[in-house]
């Protein structure tokens, strides 16, 4: 299979094939013929894993080490299950800082719906911002 062609039974963009196929996720053979790559079954599996993989959060490095396990013939799922636990950490941790911005962010509309407009002064641009205190 083309590079389009993958891209298309797989529905992501010829782009994100070569992505994967420059940082040797994928290795398709060359034709001879054309120079054109040709990607294998086994080349789409793969490409099918590590699409499973980005949607659980995974990174590209996580996904390296993750295949360079299994291409050893070594069982990646204690990496696997170390990985996601980071990964799910991360998360939360990222949750937890957009909940605290999502209600600042409320506080200021409520806030700066009671005051009003102003123009820009020597000392000042712009007085919502500048006089706004979150309260945590």
């Amino acid at each position: 299979m083309k590079v389009i062609e993958v891209a298309r039974l797989l529905g992501i963009t010829a782009d994100t094939v070569r992505f994967y196929t420059r940082i040797n996720i994928l290795n398709p053979t060359k034709s001879k013929a054309n120079g054109y790559r040709e990607y294998s079954d086994n080349d789409v599996k793969r490409l099918r894993f590590v699409l499973s993989a980005r949607q659980l959060g995974f990174s590209v490095e996580d996904i390296q080490e993750i295949i360079g396990h299994a291409d050893k013939k070594k069982t990646p799922c204690p990496t696997v299950r170390r990985l996601i636990d980071q990964r799910l950490h991360e998360t939360e941790e990222r949750l937890a800082e957009t909940l605290k911005l999502k209600n600042r962010m409320q506080q200021a509309v409520l806030e700066w719906n009671q005051k009003p407009d102003k123009s820009p002064t020597g000392h000042m641009l712009c007085h919502l911002i500048e006089e706004f205190t979150a309260e945590e």
